[in-house]
């Protein structure tokens, strides 16, 4: 989805219509029009009110940041975080206690692994592949369907290295 879709609002029973501010028509979704034309769905995330596509599969403990999105077919785990400007892809999956920082992407089918943190502006290409616990600092370019690994630091903070 591109980042610079048109935001339609959509009420319940109504038809489509300019955006307005949520708090003077009850929305309980919202729209928007990829670069193919086709709307797509969004509703707001319980914890954090982020917006999760409606075919996407979001854990109630975990935390989406208001300005975070979770696109469709992407899964979100227990307790991880999706943080400010943060981005999850088509198909992508962000494992248990896996935190997505500021402003960071996970591309589309990318698997972000368990304990697993994404710095500031980490972008994640498709079908790469970050292993459980490791940490990903700020600005970092994971390649299209590279493999990301824990170094021992990582592994030893979460106790799994000698």
């Amino acid at each position: 989805m591109s980042r610079s879709a048109r935001m339609l609002y959509r009420c319940p029973g109504g038809n489509v219509s300019r955006p307005r501010r949520e708090e003077h028509v009850g929305i309980h979704y919202v729209e928007f029009e990829d670069d193919a034309g086709v709307l797509r769905r969004y509703r707001k995330h319980p914890n954090g009110r982020g917006l999760v596509a409606t075919t996407a599969k979001v854990d109630p403990s975990a935390f989406v940041d208001p300005t975070a999105y979770v696109d469709p077919g992407a899964e979100v785990h227990q307790h991880a975080s999706i943080g400010p400007g943060g981005w999850v892809d088509r198909d992508a999956i962000v494992a248990e206690r896996a935190s997505v920082g500021v402003n960071a992407h996970v591309g589309r089918r990318a698997v972000v692994g368990r304990n697993a943190v994404l710095g500031p502006y980490v972008e994640v290409g498709e079908d790469a592949r970050i292993q459980n616990g490791a940490r990903v600092p700020r600005e970092q370019v994971v390649e299209a369907g590279a493999e990301y690994h824990a170094s021992g630091d990582d592994l030893r903070r979460l106790g799994l290295a000698a």
